[in-house]
């Protein structure tokens, strides 16, 4: 499932955010992901049968988040969370 791939860049990208002391938008990304952790459905499959509005329609997930994981579905990346790696070139998985 696409789902934990998702959420957890969303949890790098509020750490990231939270590094910078961004106010509010890291609790948006922690929001969305755990809302993605949770799913029953893969966002994957809502994409397919609902496009960019059944990931609107995803509780937490507002229009920008939504586009973030729209990229991922069609490319395998988000840019937005490629550019903080390489402003913060370490590895949140240890």
């Amino acid at each position: 499932m696409k789902n934990q791939e998702i959420a957890k860049i969303f949890y790098e990208i509020a750490y990231f955010l939270e590094m910078e002391d961004v106010k509010f938008k890291p609790y948006a990304y922690e929001k969305a992901a755990l809302t993605l952790e949770g799913l029953e459905k893969d966002v994957e499959e809502i994409y397919k049968k609902e496009g960019f509005e059944g990931l609107r329609k995803i509780p937490g997930v507002g229009e920008s988040i939504a586009k973030k994981i729209e990229e991922y579905l069609k490319t395998g990346k988000i840019q937005y969370y490629e550019e903080y790696k390489k402003k913060y070139p370490i590895n949140l998985d240890e």
